[in-house]
């Protein structure tokens, strides 16, 4: 069973309130979170592949007071995996990475990906010692999910079984200065 992925976004960022800062990955999250709705608290990358839990992990670590998610693809996630260890050394009871896996490469022409042909990204990163792990594929998980994104504990991953798709894209500002700058402001940092 698969999820639509825009509706997953849209189900795990509806009632964000005002601490949650998001970190999106390459390609379709971030369609997909900018469709969810703009927001000055959503950390776009532009040309950072592989380089959004790392980044989502610093800001948890800076700022302790706010929750982080990341929502990344499958194909990110695997560039980026050894971010798990690191992940799971520090955890950061404000930090959620979440991953959109809809077992293909959509960025680059619909490839298999290796969580296609069994990579288990769960369990790479309950290994690496992530406490709560789950894996989200029914509108009830993603609810509990959503649920969770409200109040951390704990560090947490979640994969999230979602359906391939293209969907319009919604592309959000794409200045990395002006980002940067906006992102700042809304947490409260000078320039």
């Amino acid at each position: 069973m698969s999820l639509e992925r825009r509706a997953a976004m849209a189900a795990l960022l509806a009632h964000r309130g005002n601490d949650l800062l998001v970190v999106p990955g390459l390609g379709s999250t971030t369609w997909d979170l900018a469709a969810a709705g703009d927001d000055d608290r959503n950390f776009y990358l532009w040309g950072a592949m592989g380089g959004a839990a790392m980044i989502g992990l610093g800001l948890a670590l800076a700022q302790p007071q706010r929750r982080v998610a990341v929502i990344t693809g499958d194909g990110e996630m695997l560039m980026g995996m050894g971010s798990l260890a690191t992940i799971g050394v520090q955890r950061p009871a404000n930090l959620a990475v979440i991953v959109f896996d809809n077992r293909a490469y959509g960025e680059t022409g619909g490839q298999p990906s290796h969580t296609g042909n069994g990579a288990d990204l769960v369990g790479v990163a309950a290994a690496c010692g992530i406490p709560t792990c789950l894996d989200v594929a029914e509108e009830a998980a993603l609810a509990d999910l959503a649920g969770r994104l409200k109040v951390f504990g704990e560090t947490l991953f979640a994969r999230v079984a979602i359906e391939a798709g293209e969907p319009p894209r919604v592309l959000p500002l794409r200045d990395g200065a002006a980002l940067k700058e906006r992102f700042r402001a809304a947490i409260g940092e000078k320039a």
